[in-house]
């Protein structure tokens, strides 16, 4: 297959398909800072004594945590756009669809680290909401676990799309194995998602505190994903070399 022209190969492999910076990539950068904005803005009013400071600044490794998380899907939507540079109704429809629910998951977002730093410290570091029952451990990671989910499957879908339009994106064999891998690696962000769902509601009435963590430890499951991507790259490349689109 003949290669673009005036394409410069980027160091994953890929032509740089999205160079330009379109007006639908730069609303998603707007949209992203904006939900770094919402994590920030979390106080009430500034700290008018040094506890009040101190307590404040308590907040930075859950705000830091939360905005990686926020930073790592940016990255990856930038990613696709620059491989890709796929701007149709497709394209569009699911950029705005994953705008859309990045604002919806900075509340769980700063819920869920705020809770994980608080539980880690013994409760010396502050949670911006009291857990009072089981129920409210399963509500939360739930909530969670579903935000995660359909994020992680609005990057499987525009992997999904851009599979399925490789001919006429013209990908070599290599970008298209990889296209399918990354694919393959989206999938298994949403299966582990789940299982932090089911983990969460099958928590029984009485938990030990480390039980308590079991849903969000399962996103420890999430370090396989390079394995997984591996795998699937693996099998395209078989089926390549089968002949087998």
């Amino acid at each position: 297959m003949s290669e673009p022209p005036s394409l410069r190969r980027m160091p994953d492999g890929f032509l740089e398909r999205g160079e330009q910076v379109t007006r639908l990539e730069a609303f998603v950068d707007a949209a992203f800072a904006f939900a770094v904005t919402l994590l920030v803005i979390s106080l009430d009013a500034i700290p008018d004594s040094i506890p009040a400071l101190i307590e404040a600044l308590k907040g930075i490794p859950a705000f830091a945590a939360s905005f990686a998380q926020i930073a790592f899907f940016w990255y990856s939507h930038a990613s696709w756009s620059r491989r890709y540079g796929m701007n149709d109704g497709a394209g569009v429809w699911l950029s705005l669809l994953l705008v859309f629910l990045v604002l919806v998951y900075v509340y769980p977002l700063k819920i869920v680290f705020g809770a994980l730093f608080y539980w880690i410290s013994g409760g010396w570091f502050p949670t911006p909401v009291q857990l009072a029952s089981v129920g409210d451990l399963r509500a939360m990671f739930s909530i969670y676990g579903l935000a995660y989910a359909t994020l992680a499957g609005s990057m499987l879908a525009l992997y999904a799309h851009a599979w399925r339009r490789r001919q006429a994106l013209q990908l070599d064999a290599e970008e298209t194995v990889r296209t399918y891998g990354y694919a393959a690696s989206w999938g298994w962000s949403v299966l582990v998602a789940l299982l932090s769902i089911a983990v969460a509601v099958g928590l029984p009435g009485r938990i030990t505190p480390w039980l308590a963590g079991a849903p969000g430890m399962v996103y420890a499951l999430m370090s396989f994903s390079p394995l997984i991507a591996k795998a699937a790259m693996r099998r395209a490349r078989s089926r390549c070399a089968a002949g087998i689109a």
